[in-house]
């Protein structure tokens, strides 16, 4: 099969250095680090990114579309190339809460472009969010993506294998990181249905069991396919829902 890809939050510098020792002492087969960039913590995606590379030599940092300046240097850049980082995911991000964080009307594919025209040795990979909207529409900006000159994607997380499978037919040829994440309270649930549009299957429990169940299915699927695998734990199972899933 091809990587298997772990995101971890940076909420402090300790605490990702906890997590990616966990990940490094406790947990097989993991292959990349993903780190998101949320403007709500201190360390920005790529500022984590060069601390998880201590541990892991593949990490990729998130890039916000909304938060790059076409008129600019890409602001990362020099950060990028002092930690030798060649892998980046640009996504759309959310506009912030905080009205003084400047933001900008930047789409994905001028981002995935302007990383082209400045760091071209950089591998640029981006989003796939197979729930908002019909396949039809995601399709095409999964298009414009490769054309914008993206070399993979990574999915939101699913919970059904037969909707993935309906998406790995039409994404045949592409280079796919496979979301899954743990779901383990309604709470979290409703939150993945109300603001993601998620629709849970039948027989669906909000369980570390069930979590862990249905990706090691993912897991499988992925492997038949020699495509690769983005795990997106949350701190309190970390170590429980890896050991899990991969072994």
């Amino acid at each position: 099969m091809g990587r298997i890809s772990v995101e971890l939050v940076p909420r402090s510098e300790d605490g990702l250095r906890e997590d990616l020792k966990t990940i490094q002492n406790s947990v097989e087969g993991v292959d990349v680090i993903n780190i998101p960039d949320l403007l709500r913590l201190d360390i920005r995606s790529w500022e984590g990114a060069a601390i998880a590379q201590e541990y892991f030599p593949a990490v990729m940092p998130h890039i916000r579309a909304i938060d790059v300046d076409l008129t600019k240097p890409l602001a990362m850049r020099l950060e990028l190339r002092r930690s030798g980082i060649t892998e980046v995911l640009v996504i759309e991000g959310d506009p912030p809460q905080d009205m003084s964080h400047k933001f900008y009307p930047t789409v994905t594919t001028d981002v995935i472009q302007k990383f082209h025209q400045e760091m071209p040795e950089v591998k640029v990979y981006a989003g796939i969010d197979q729930y908002r909207g019909s396949m039809r529409q995601e399709m095409y900006r999964i298009q414009r993506k490769l054309q914008a000159g993206a070399v993979g994607f990574f999915t939101q997380p699913f919970f059904d294998l037969r909707f993935m499978e309906m998406y790995a037919d039409m994404l045949e040829g592409q280079n796919v990181y496979w979301g899954v994440s743990p779901v383990m309270s309604e709470r979290s649930q409703s939150y993945w249905e109300l603001k993601n549009n998620v629709v849970f299957p039948k027989g669906f429990e909000p369980t570390l069991n069930w979590s862990i169940d249905f990706s090691r299915k993912a897991l499988e699927f992925v492997k038949k396919r020699g495509a690769n695998l983005y795990l997106m734990p949350i701190k309190s199972n970390l170590e429980a829902y890896l050991k899990g899933v991969l072994g």
